[in-house]
């Protein structure tokens, strides 16, 4: 696990959650992973190279989850396959469905860790918010996720999990399909992504590899609050879209409100954008930047953010996403004039600066208030409803 800190965690490795039953779920493995776990089973190196890849493409381009299903696969070798394998999904503790088609799922682990994920259709896309940890550590002040206690790093089957998840609930399998609701993922749920490097990283390649879920790197976008020693790395090893939560231009309101801040300041932070691999006016960093009401929203602050990112010379596009309030916030959110007003100082000065249109409210799904919901129902009321959901499934 990973043992949290007030601004910085000490990252430590963790072992994989052994199943009861010793079988392997493959899901987040790569295809040498899988490979190599074969010939730990037992097939010999022909046999394990060749249903690797068969059964790579069955997990992460068919999305099946049983080895029957594999009709490449001679029969015979499907009960050997079960008996040491299983293609594994998210249990699935609680699904919400806002008025305005917005989709949560309130997920849980083998080691009854319990997290979140968000579905956000619109006309022209459907985007997954997805997590990268249980909890997060960086409290950042507007942020309900903030107010939870770190308690570990999602693995990479955890995370790919996730999409499998979502690609199961709207019936978008085979992966390569036309027309897909899901076509871009933001890591940008629970947790701060470069924080679980490795892992993030591992299932982001899954997820871009063309054989299997085959999403461009294009349509996929990591969130940072600016751990600066990763961004580089990001870039280069991964190569998707960066954001960066910024939502504050003076380093005492973001010393506030992002406590990152004090240990890496803004100049050093907008410094690593600039210097991120991939960066141009076709792939502009986005800016997120939460408005909230006489902290961060005045004239001068709309102008100070045009200024530091002209110094820079950042192919920038920044986010301006109305506070999202949740119990015990200590923050309000701006007035739409004042939100106007900020858009139109940036905008004219010729920086692209849309208005977020907050989304999920009614579900606690909008960006800020994702915190599992299993702290405010009672694990045994959460149980019950796991039972009742597999009653009703018979």
């Amino acid at each position: 696990m990973q043992i949290p800190g007030h601004i910085d965690p000490v990252p430590t490795t963790r072992a994989p959650v052994l199943r009861e039953d010793g079988r392997v779920d493959l899901v987040g493995l790569s295809k040498d992973q899988i490979k190599a776990e074969l010939l730990n089973a037992g097939l010999d190196a022909k046999q394990s190279k060749l249903r690797a890849k068969q059964i790579w493409h069955w997990v992460y381009n068919r999305g099946v989850t049983d080895f029957v299903a594999m009709t490449d696969i001679a029969k015979a070798q499907h009960p050997w396959l079960d008996q040491h394998f299983v293609i594994g999904r998210p249990e699935v503790v609680e699904a919400q469905v806002s008025t305005d088609g917005t989709r949560k799922w309130l997920l849980r682990s083998p080691d009854a860790q319990d997290y979140e994920m968000v579905f956000i259709p619109d006309a022209d896309r459907g985007t997954l918010c997805v997590s990268s940890q249980v909890g997060c550590t960086l409290n950042c002040r507007f942020c309900h996720t903030g107010t939870m206690r770190l308690v570990r790093n999602l693995t990479p089957g955890e995370i790919v999990g996730q999409v499998m998840l979502a690609r199961d609930s709207l019936g978008e399998w085979p992966s390569a399909q036309d027309g897909r609701m899901l076509t871009n993922i933001v890591m940008m749920g629970m947790g701060e992504p470069l924080y679980n490097f490795d892992a993030v990283r591992d299932a982001l390649k899954i997820v871009m590899d063309g054989d299997g879920l085959a999403l461009s790197k294009r349509r996929i976008t990591l969130s940072t609050s600016g751990v600066v020693p990763m961004m580089e790395r990001a870039g280069k090893e991964i190569g998707v879209n960066l954001a960066v939560s910024l939502h504050a231009v003076t380093k005492e309101i973001r010393d506030e409100i992002v406590p990152l801040n004090r240990k890496y300041g803004i100049e050093e932070l907008l410094q690593a954008c600039a210097d991120y691999p991939g960066a141009n006016n076709a792939r502009r960093i986005t800016f997120e930047y939460v408005m909230l009401r006489d902290k961060n929203d005045s004239d001068e602050d709309a102008r100070e953010l045009v200024r530091l990112l002209r110094k820079y010379k950042l192919p920038a596009k920044v986010n301006l996403i109305p506070f999202n309030p949740w119990p015990g916030a200590p923050y309000d959110t701006s007035t739409p004039e004042r939100v106007k007003a900020f858009s139109t100082i940036v905008f004219e000065a010729g920086i692209s600066a849309p208005v977020r249109t907050p989304r999920g409210r009614d579900i606690d799904a909008a960006c800020g208030q994702l915190k599992t919901s299993s702290e405010r129902k009672s694990r045994a009321e959460l149980d019950r409803l796991a039972e009742e959901k597999q009653a009703a499934l018979g």
